[in-house]
This record gives C-alpha cells, sequence and structure tokens, in this order.
C-alpha cells in the first residue's frame, strides 16, 4: 500500500480510476485534501493556489512533499504492507542553516508562497494560524522549499530566489522567482523577510541545509520516514481507542464567519448534512479499512453526515478513524471497476493524490 501524487508530481490532478490502470493497482481510493483552481492566487478565497497541491502534509515513498496543516490529523503507513498504519496529530518541522549556523524556518514546501490553503501553517499568518478548511490564509514573508516533486519549473512571481545543487551549494541566485528545478536539487523562494534572508545567506558556493520532520503534534516525537512511508492529510479525525472523538473547532471547521465568509453554511452543509465520504481506519489487530460511500442522489445513496461516518468505522471494527476527502472526490477502484457512482455531473473527479493497493 502507498500514497501516490496525480501527474506523478505536486501540479495537475487526475482521476483515481487513471491513477490505479497507470499503477496496475489492484484497488484504489481518492485519498487527501487538494487544491482545485489554481487560478485563484488571492488570499482569503476558498480555493486559491496551485491546482492539485495537496492541502496537508504528504509523504511519498518517505520524501516529505508537502507540509501539514500542523495539528490536523493524517493516516501514517509506515510500510508497504499497510500493517501498524496508525492516525495522529502531526506538524511539521522545515528548516534551511548555513554552515555558521545561522538558520530560518521553511514555512511552506512545494506551493506558491503567500497562499497557505486550510491556514494552519508557521511563521506571520494572515488572519490567524489555526486550521480553516477550504480557506486561504495569507502571509507576506515566507521561506518555500521547491523540490524536485514540484515538477521542472518553480513558481514564478515576485521576490529572492536560491538553487541549490544536490549537494545543497548554492549554485545560482535570482531576483524574482521562477526557472528550471534541478533534477537532484532545491529551489528556496523569499518574499519578505524570507526573501532578505536569502540574500543575505545564500551566496554562490554557499552551503544551505534544509531539512523537514513530521512530528506526532501530541507527543511531539519526530516520525521515522523510510522509503516505503506514506502519508496523507485527512480530517476530521472520526475515532481514537474506539470511541468518537470529533472536534470540528480544533480540526478547521469552525462555524464562526471569518471576514465574512459563510462558515456556518459550510459546516452545515459539509460537516452535519449526509455527503459523499472517504475515510480510513485502523481496526485492534491492525489492519488498514479504506472505507467510500456513495452520496448526493436521490434514489441511490443520500451519503452520511461526519458523525454518521464515524459510527460506521466503528461498526466496522475500526478503533482508530480518519475522514479523507470526500464529495465529488469520493472514489474507488477494484481490480479496474470504479465501483458505486460518483456524486458530479461530469462523472469521477481529478483529484490531488491517491491510495493505492499494488500486487
Amino acid at each position: 500500500l502507498r500514497s501516490e501524487l496525480a501527474t506523478g508530481i505536486v501540479p495537475g490532478r487526475e482521476t483515481t480510476s487513471s491513477v490505479a490502470r497507470r499503477t496496475g493497482a489492484l484497488a484504489a481510493v481518492n485519498a487527501g485534501y487538494f487544491v482545485i483552481g489554481g487560478d485563484k492566487h488571492t488570499p482569503g478565497s476558498w480555493v486559491a493556489g496551485t491546482d492539485g497541491d495537496p492541502a496537508g502534509v504528504s509523504v511519498i515513498g518517505g520524501d516529505l512533499v508537502s507540509e501539514a496543516v500542523n495539528g490536523r490529523p493524517a493516516l501514517i503507513v509506515p510500510t508497504g504492507s499497510g500493517r501498524n498504519a496508525s492516525i495522529r496529530r502531526v506538524e511539521t518541522r522545515i528548516t534551511v542553516a548555513t554552515a555558521d549556523g545561522a538558520s530560518r524556518e521553511v514555512t511552506g514546501l512545494n506551493r506558491r508562497p503567500g497562499l497557505i490553503v486550510n491556514c494552519g501553517g508557521v511563521g506571520n499568518i494572515t488572519p490567524f494560524s489555526r486550521p480553516a478548511h477550504d480557506y486561504t490564509c495569507g502571509n507576506a514573508d515566507e521561506l518555500i522549499a521547491v523540490t524536485p516533486a514540484f515538477g521542472t519549473a518553480a513558481p514564478e512571481g515576485p521576490g529572492f530566489q536560491a538553487t541549490l545543487d544536490a549537494d545543497g551549494r548554492v549554485t545560482a541566485v535570482r531576483e524574482g522567482r521562477g526557472g528550471p528545478v534541478p533534477p537532484l536539487g532545491t529551489v528556496l523562494q523569499g518574499t519578505g523577510s524570507g526573501a532578505e534572508w536569502l540574500r543575505a545567506h545564500a551566496g554562490i558556493g554557499a552551503p544551505l541545509t534544509v531539512r523537514g520532520t513530521v512530528v506526532d503534534a501530541e507527543t511531539r516525537t519526530p516520525l521515522t520516514l523510510t522509503p516505503d512511508t506514506s502519508v496523507v492529510n485527512g480530517g476530521p479525525l472520526l475515532l481514537r481507542d474506539g470511541r468518537p472523538v470529533l472536534d470540528p473547532v480544533r480540526d478547521g471547521w469552525s462555524p464562526e464567519d471569518i471576514d465574512g465568509a459563510d462558515r456556518a453554511g459550510m459546516y452545515n452543509d459539509w460537516y452535519l448534512r449526509r455527503n459523499p465520504r472517504t475515510a480510513a481506519g485502523v481496526t485492534r489487530d491492525g489492519r488498514l479499512l479504506l472505507l467510500t460511500v456513495d452520496g448526493r442522489r436521490p434514489g441511490h445513496s443520500a451519503g452520511l453526515s461526519i458523525t454518521e461516518t464515524a459510527e460506521v468505522m466503528r461498526g466496522l471494527g475500526a478503533v482508530h478513524a480518519i475522514n479523507l476527502d470526500g464529495g465529488g472526490s469520493t472514489a474507488m477502484v477494484v481490480r479496474d471497476e470504479l465501483q458505486g457512482h460518483p456524486s458530479d455531473p461530469t462523472g469521477e473527479r481529478p483529484a490531488g493524490d491517491t491510495l493505492v493497493v499494488l500486487p
């Protein structure tokens, strides 16, 4: 079992059926939240950023490719077998350091600076740093790391940029952002005070060390990431130790309005009402359950509320469970056959990432 980025890189989306065919999967389900509508690059909007970008933590083959919405839950698959999977609240810690000990927090990974989808990030975030589902926060002072997981071209825009080779040495600097991403290197993009830090420390030939870790937000212990590790973002947390643990405010579904945005309507329509759902759970003996539920189709299936999703997962034997992306994204494929009926009128929705079960 592993997670797979749509199109193989962060930008772009692909249907669960297509990913299953491409990887030769026996089965597959859609996975975490992601950005739809990458042409909207405005903080405060419902969707903003790079189309297909995971809207939360993502680890593919042991490599951290997207930062966490800090404090939100995630599905951790430490081995390719799917055994010993866990569901934990996580944070990411990413830093860049110079040879003489200067360091700075890296506020984002493989995304456009200034756009924090679902909020919950680090640094000078506006209007707040707590999670807010389907809302984009801003930050004028960012330092973003762009790796080959983003593709061959870094996001364009104002700021300052330094390119590092595979050994972490600066090979190029420029005013403004954009250009190629080296196949084995990293591009650092700064805005505001992040750009100032790069100008001061990223001289040609200078060594810069970028480190990223995923941390259990409750025990504060780092997770061990091996080449078999997959991490998929999600929320809300449904079950812990066999009991429902729903906390909409903590997980980003607070009904309180933000800058006039109707959060109460979103809370009622998405959280309380029945919708298509995708969920993952871990049984007491360590098996992983993957669930999809059709919805929004009168005469076929209304779907489940979040509370009902937790109860269904508990009824199936899960002791720990997490809600994954749902709605029009919900899709399950078994042996090349799409199960159920997608809710979008246009059919199966292309998603940002997929959980695949391989032979």
